[in-house]
């Protein structure tokens, strides 16, 4: 009788283990964002948890690293260290092309495109004290331009130039956006750049504190001649209301560019295809996440790309009748 009981126990127990060795064997996933107080790293928070909810049908488990921004993000696509990456639209098209921080390696031909995301302005805080009302005015400035493997030194050197000036006729610093706004408050900074889609919780912090700023409009004959050589960068515009402590009274005019979703060609189709189908097809509870998504529609994420769509993405575009929307030149056999 106890013999009949503890098989009664034992069978149970083994068709649970039986079933643990059935389960599906998953394969791992990295995205590479940004710093934790970005839009980056919540966007690849929030993607990876559309992914993973459904682990039944893809098997796929993804997971998120906060990066140093998108050279990085660019670099450890490329060397099969991450997955996935959140990157600049600038930076993409220097990358695939062979250009900036890759004119020396070459063109990255296995970089391919999955979506654009939310537009980026690029953002000029300066100090009341420092007196920069203009780009012009940094002349002799201490202003931070970025991190090297961000995506916005470059473009923090792009406007130098537009105003008619260099590195070397600033005090350039080069720390992370998030040490920027602190640096700014304890007056060891005249202004810094940040190239970041808004309301950003940085912009705010700097913007609150003992020290009056406001957010500098990026215009003039230079920026208009950017926005003319450089087909990646479009008009922007930063709400007055998102930061009402500045000093700003209207909206500020600027430029920008877009946050995009890129992986390598030796990516697998079905990894692609599964992620590309659960963010477009959750794209209203997406967009709630945070005040700059809000203006995304599936029409504009296929916007902004310059290296070929995914093979994988493609075919989710192709099936839900997105592909019209999409340049041809991007459309690879």
């Amino acid at each position: 009788m106890r013999r009949k009981c503890l098989y009664a126990i034992m069978l149970p127990t083994l068709a649970v283990l039986m079933h643990g060795c059935k389960s599906k064997k998953a394969t791992f996933v990295t995205i590479g964002t940004g710093g934790a107080t970005g839009i980056y790293y919540p966007t690849g928070v929030a993607i990876s948890r559309m992914i993973n909810r459904k682990f039944e049908e893809y098997a796929i488990k993804a997971t998120v690293e906060s990066t140093s921004g998108s050279v990085f993000n660019l670099n450890a696509v490329m060397n099969g260290d991450i997955v996935f990456g959140v990157v600049q639209s600038d930076r993409q098209f220097q990358a695939y092309n062979g250009l900036a921080e890759w004119a020396e390696a070459g063109p990255q031909a296995d970089l391919r495109s999955v979506f654009s995301i939310h537009p980026e302005s690029i953002t000029l805080v300066a100090s009341e004290k420092s007196g920069i009302e203009r780009i012009e005015d940094m002349k002799g400035k201490r202003v931070n331009l970025g991190n090297p493997g961000s995506g916005q030194l470059q473009n923090s050197r792009d406007i130098l130039t537009a105003a008619g000036l260099s590195e070397q006729d600033i005090s350039p610093e080069y720390v992370k956006a998030i040490e920027a706004p602190s640096l700014l408050q304890d007056e060891r900074l005249d202004a810094f750049f940040y190239t970041v889609g808004h309301p950003n919780s940085n912009i705010k912090e700097a913007t609150s504190g003992r020290i009056k700023v406001r957010i500098v409009s990026v215009t003039g004959r230079g920026v208009d001649k950017l926005l003319d050589e450089y087909s990646y960068y479009a008009r922007s515009v930063i709400p007055h209301s998102f930061y009402r402590y500045s000093l700003n009274s209207e909206d500020v005019e600027s430029i920008g560019v877009k946050a995009t979703f890129v992986t390598s060609s030796k990516v697998s189709e079905k990894i692609v295809y599964a992620l590309t189908k659960e963010v477009f097809e959750n794209l209203e509870a997406f967009k709630s996440l945070h005040e700059a998504y809000k203006v995304l529609t599936e029409e504009d994420m296929l916007k902004g790309l310059s290296a070929p769509i995914h093979k994988g993405a493609m075919k989710y575009y192709t099936e839900s009748g997105l592909d019209k929307h999409i340049d041809p030149k991007l459309i690879i056999e």
